[in-house]
């Protein structure tokens, strides 16, 4: 079965709040929408990237900073 659609849109304004890599705008008739991802190497890379170094200690700051604002109660 084919449908023949002849369509006229005029949008004077539209106002979109989100859109994202995942999301379809679709204004008026559409047959079909095939999803199409492509993966490019933009950095020409040619080796895997190194695995990442886990921290065996959680993280504790070496340095104690003074506190620049005082608070109520405190003693400077």
């Amino acid at each position: 079965m084919n449908f023949f659609i002849q369509q006229d849109i005029r949008i004077h304004s539209i106002r979109i709040n989100s859109l994202v890599n995942s999301s379809v705008l679709q204004i008026g008739s559409c047959g079909l929408i095939k999803p199409i991802s492509n993966l490019f190497n933009t950095g020409g890379y040619t080796q895997p990237a190194p695995p990442l170094e886990i921290p065996t200690a959680p993280y504790a700051p070496e340095t104690t900073y003074p506190i620049l604002v005082p608070l109520p109660g405190t003693i400077t």
